[in-house]
């Protein structure tokens, strides 16, 4: 980091390639869509590079990137948002899905998996922003507490609770989720 600090693009480039992965799952469970999701990655690395010089090192450096990407996330949800008013969007039913082909059993379910992610990231959609960061930062990117807090700049009290009012919200919505994922497992 201080490498990278002191202008060092190797340096930095070795930090991308440590968070990418990281920072574009965490987009993709914001955004539910891959590509605005590497967009968000690419724009959270560009905003870490250009911002550098004021990392003051308050927080690790993956707790200020992953502020930087709920940032990003939240402008393009933004960003979407309006597009789709003015453009008079109106959701569209889910593409029929292939005939899936019958699967060997202890091989896990391609198409099953697929649905049970799409049923969760349909869920995480119906939460407020401010509960979904706080489970995804969590659940889905294994966070602790102290980093959650840093990241959304809340007390770990508010984090705290912010993720009990998201699982609370989305346990029955993901009950038939569970159930199936339990199946998967016993496979």
């Amino acid at each position: 980091m201080e490498e990278a600090r002191a202008g060092d693009l190797h340096a930095f480039e070795t930090l991308v390639r440590r968070y990418q992965t990281r920072i574009v799952n965490y987009a993709q469970a914001m955004l539910r869509d891959h590509s605005a999701a590497e967009d968000v990655a690419q724009d959270t690395f560009v905003r870490a590079y250009d911002g550098l010089a004021r990392f003051r090192g308050d927080s690790t450096f993956k707790t200020w990137l992953y502020r930087i990407a709920t940032n990003a996330s939240r402008t393009a949800l933004d960003r979407r948002s309006r597009r789709r008013h003015l453009e008079g969007w109106v959701p569209v039913g889910d593409a029929e899905a292939a005939d899936a082909d019958e699967v060997p059993s202890g091989i896990p379910d391609v198409e099953e998996t697929l649905v049970v992610r799409d049923e969760i990231d349909r869920a995480l959609a119906t939460l407020p922003a401010d509960l979904r960061v706080a489970v995804i930062l969590r659940d889905v990117e294994g966070l602790d507490y102290k980093e959650i807090a840093a990241i959304m700049a809340t007390p770990i009290g508010t984090v705290e609770s912010r993720i009990f009012r998201a699982r609370q919200r989305l346990r029955p919505l993901l009950r038939s989720v569970v159930g199936t994922a339990r199946r998967a497992h016993r496979v």
